[in-house]
């Protein structure tokens, strides 16, 4: 089985929020292999950065052509670069290599201390014009001129809206062809948003060298981000890292992925009786619709729906394989004699399909997203 390689180029965060150690998290959770050229040392937590040392230009260089002369690498995500020089030379070394480049422009750390100075901007220029795509928050987009000189560089932009206000963050994805797709959600509520540009930008990498269309990268990736948020684990004073971690169990793959499973109880009586055994058990209640129905979550990520169906279990458990494409998987078992309904919209958010194995158990091919364990009406 291939595995998609990801050379990742970036600065090291000690504090474990930003940086190399979120990429490897990142690319490793969707299923890749993280290779890496470090460009610098800080020392940082969540309050801010205390030191920053950057990597001799030959030293990243060595990192970058000791990986690409044995592994090789089906993608490039270049990060926090140390100096003008290391930009100019990364250029050099990655110009003709064919491969992906997603390009972060790391310049001011979430705590706001500055990671980039005036000459090393100014060499971003190079990598620009090598990129499949850049993705800049909005104070690094004015920095690199705004969106028309990125685009005039002939790669892709992101417009990235978590800077903006409001209470929806807006994206923006401008390709190169002039297609522009959009993507709106709600803001997550959350001060631990250390490592959101590093953990998109790896993420949109892992994709693309899986092969995936850059606007369907992009998507994947987003909805890690917002699940690795929502998974925070609170650590800190200050702007906490997030829990890539935690986003083992959700639909951020091609899949198929056994992450959910319904059984059914007779009546509420043992209905109740079931719940207060999972959680006996050690799973965590996350959705209560007392007398018939509630979800649980395991400590892997994986999600039990209880739900009572009258007459007895009818037919035993139904197994939930998330697929990124329902739709496509459910007309392909159909194409070849297998019994698959269509994909439809459910009102509790996912798009589902109903299939039968030649044995006659009870399959849901289906798309959740942050549905699955973080709808609008999770428990506190």
């Amino acid at each position: 089985m291939s595995i998609p390689r990801v050379l990742i180029v970036a600065g090291s965060d000690s504090g474990g929020g930003a940086g190399i150690q979120a990429d490897i998290r990142t690319v490793t959770m969707l299923g890749g292999h993280p290779m890496t050229a470090i460009t610098a040392i800080t020392a940082q937590n969540t309050l801010g950065v205390q030191a920053v040392h950057p990597m001799p230009t030959e030293i990243v260089l060595a990192q970058v052509d000791s990986v690409l002369s044995d592994l090789g690498a089906d993608a490039v995500k270049v990060g926090m670069i140390g100096s003008a020089e290391t930009a100019l030379a990364l250029a050099d070394r990655l110009e003709g290599a064919g491969l992906p480049l997603v390009f972060d422009p790391v310049m001011v750390a979430t705590s706001g201390a500055t990671l980039a100075g005036a000459a090393t901007v100014a060499a971003f220029g190079r990598l620009l014009a090598l990129a499949t795509v850049v993705t800049p928050n909005l104070p690094e987009l004015a920095a690199l001129g705004g969106e028309a000189a990125v685009l005039a560089q002939g790669c892709a932009l992101l417009v990235k809206g978590g800077h903006a206000e409001g209470a929806a963050v807006e994206d923006r994805l401008v390709e190169a062809d002039g297609r522009t797709t959009r993507w709106s959600a709600p803001r997550v509520d959350t001060r631990h948003t250390h490592g959101t540009g590093c953990t998109l930008a790896s993420g949109i990498a892992c994709a693309l060298a899986e092969g995936l269309p850059l606007a369907d990268a992009v998507a994947r990736a987003r909805l890690f981000v917002r699940l690795a948020l929502l998974d925070a684990p609170g650590l800190g004073g200050g702007h906490g890292p997030m829990g890539q971690g935690r986003v083992r169990r959700d639909g951020v793959a091609a899949g198929p992925l056994m992450n959910q499973a319904t059984l059914f109880a007779p009546d509420a009586e043992r209905w109740a009786a079931c719940g207060a055994f999972y959680e006996a058990l050690g799973f965590r209640r996350i959705v209560d619709a007392p007398p018939r129905y509630a979800r649980f979550e395991g400590p892997d990520g994986a999600t039990l729906s209880v739900e009572v169906r009258p007459g007895g279990g009818g037919g035993g458990p139904v197994l939930y394989f998330e697929h990124e494409d329902p739709d496509g998987a459910a007309a392909r078992l159909r194409a070849a004699g297998h019994a698959a309904g269509e994909a439809e919209d459910r009102p509790w958010g996912w798009r589902e399909a109903a299939v039968l194995d030649p044995a006659g158990n009870a399959i849901r091919l289906y798309r959740a997203g942050e549905a699955r364990r973080y709808p609008p009406w999770r428990l506190p």
